[in-house]
């Protein structure tokens, strides 16, 4: 009986909406040749990752078997599943294969880090296979909220494999290949072992919509209003984009595009040959001078993102633009679990200012990118796999997706990060476990999430900062009076005195009394000093912050 296995191990994605990467291997235990599909990142919010960019899968796992990827293959441009691509290639070097749009996103990614395009290879659709050790693979087509999206078939020496990528079932895309039924069904002929699912929308029970359904709500809407519209949706959603484009266009009015990624997304379209009909836009500069009655602005921010174009009009002004009573903001888009705060602090600011905010509706103005829960059952159908593995959803979404597959009588397991599952025989088997985490873009430079880094900085949040500067004389004896300074915390304490003064004079009561072992250990200094700083905060305000004791010695 041959010992290689053909294993499949999520790193990402599977147990959370976000963040995708999964790894197929083909071996013997632990000497596999291993292909990844895709390297995406997922966003931080303020309660949980103050301060930090991005939040990307820990590669630490696959980095010390790098000598044993044969292949990285990006299915589509959403930032959850390539926005990884340049912050950990060079820990990977393995040759990246995407289709033309993804390709071109996937180069400007690499480009920003000074890391060499030229590593991405782009790739026609099926029937183009690409050879990748034991693996061939081939990029088949999918509706989706972004272009040129693609589930992958991977043949292995072990079976079949179908990895749907993020999909809906949608005929009429407006931008994008149709779903196409047909191919899905020769493709499943042979056979397939496994289909690996996209889960987002297990829960939803009425069949998908198609985009196309938008347009016509989209500009009776546009065209009824009488000042300046404003739309948001997801960057990346070249679809909507273009609905809200044409509608504004087909309305009389004159298109602004708001938000870098958002402009970078319609030049990467262009450039592929996707976008060759996007209408007409103009300056921010030129749109200042355009009647507000005549004029769309198409903004980025669709999730409450503080920096974006949206929380920037509902703040003032952007770019020389702002709102005023009479104008109407719409989100085309659905709020992500997790980003309602952002979303709705934004929508009470615009309100204020008189203007009219208008959500999706119950889907009038926005349909999922994603299969509902009757197309998944399709999908399923159609390919007919001896087994299913759910991908792509938090584990409530897993575990439904499952209970989905074994009424139909296919086999299931829920795998979420880190579970590594034989797919050899025929029922999925768990065979391992590998340690998975996340590693935050913090500024500039890479930090583990257990680094202490992100934790401290919630700390200091939630209870403040005190400094303590102390001098140490040539005689081992204070030089003055220790002095505070302080962040995050209330001026006066309950005894209504200054609480800068307070601490000072506790921490002189303290020192005046201390020995001389306690004056020359600078550590047993720093102890005791801290002490004394969270205890009277606690006694005066009601808080224990975060102290750093600086002691300097005059020699």
């Amino acid at each position: 009986m041959s010992s290689e296995k053909l294993i499949y191990l999520p790193i990402g994605g599977a147990g959370e909406i976000g963040m995708n990467a999964y790894v197929y291997g083909y071996g013997a235990p632990d000497r596999e040749r291993l292909i990844v599909v895709d390297l995406g990142v997922t966003f931080p919010d303020m309660d949980g990752t103050p301060g930090v960019d991005l939040i990307l899968p820990d590669v630490k796992w696959l980095e010390e078997r790098k000598d044993q990827i044969e292949a990285i293959f990006i299915t589509h441009a959403h930032e959850d599943h390539i926005g990884a691509l340049g912050l950990v290639w060079e820990r990977l070097g393995a040759p990246v294969y995407a289709r033309t749009f993804t390709a071109n996103i996937g180069r400007r990614k690499l480009e920003e880090r000074n890391l060499p395009e030229g590593v991405i290879q782009t790739v026609g659709a099926y029937p183009v296979v690409t050879h990748a050790g034991p693996f061939k693979v081939s990029f088949v087509p999918v509706s989706h909220s972004i272009p040129e999206s693609a589930g992958l078939l991977i043949d292995t020496p072990a079976g079949r494999i179908v990895h749907s990528g993020d999909f809906k079932i949608d005929t009429t895309p407006v931008v994008g290949e149709p779903f196409d039924a047909d191919l899905w069904t020769e493709i499943a002929k042979p056979g397939v072992k496994a289909l690996m699912c996209d889960s987002t929308n297990v829960f939803s029970p009425a069949p998908g919509r198609s985009e196309a359904e938008l347009s016509k709500p989209l500009q009776e809407l546009i065209a009824g209003q009488p000042g300046m519209v404003v739309a948001t949706t997801f960057a990346s959603n070249i679809a909507r984009l273009k609905t809200l484009a044409v509608a504004a266009d087909k309305a009389g009015r004159s298109i602004c595009l708001l938000g870098r990624a958002m402009r970078r997304m319609i030049e990467a379209g262009i450039e592929s040959g996707i976008l060759s009909d996007f209408p007409k836009t103009i300056s921010p500069e030129d749109a200042q001078h355009v009647p507000r009655g005549n004029l769309m602005l198409i903004v980025t921010g669709s999730q409450g993102e503080r920096r974006a174009a949206s929380a920037q009009l509902a703040n003032g002004k952007y770019l020389g633009l702002s709102m005023a009573e009479g104008d109407t903001f719409l989100f085309s888009s659905k709020t992500i679990p997790g980003n309602e705060r952002g979303v709705i602090r934004i929508m009470n600011q615009l309100s204020e200012k008189g203007v009219e905010v208008i959500d999706d509706r119950g889907g009038l103005y926005h349909v999922s990118g994603h299969a509902n829960r009757p197309d998944l059952s399709r999908m399923h159908d159609l390919i007919q796999p001896q087994m299913l593995i759910p991908m792509h959803g938090e584990h409530r979404h897993l575990r439904e997706h499952v209970k989905l597959g074994e009424s139909k009588g296919i086999a299931g397991i829920v795998a979420v990060n880190g579970t590594m599952v034989d797919l050899t025989g025929d029922r999925p088997q768990v065979c391992g476990y590998v340690e998975t985490g996340r590693t935050y873009l913090d500024g500039a430079v890479q930090i583990g999430a257990l680094d202490g880094i992100v934790r401290d900085r919630i700390r200091m949040a939630l209870n403040g900062h005190v400094t303590v500067t102390l001098l140490i004389d040539e005689n081992d004896e204070p030089l003055g009076d220790p002095w505070c300074e302080v962040m995050g915390l209330a001026e006066l304490g309950r005894s209504d005195a200054p609480l800068v003064e307070v601490l000072e004079e506790d921490l002189s009561q303290f020192l005046n009394r201390a020995d001389d072992k306690t004056l020359l250990d600078d550590d047993e200094l720093d102890k005791e000093l801290t002490r004394i700083v969270r205890n009277v905060c606690q006694t005066e305000i009601g808080k224990k912050p975060e102290v750093t004791v600086i002691v300097s010695r005059l020699t």
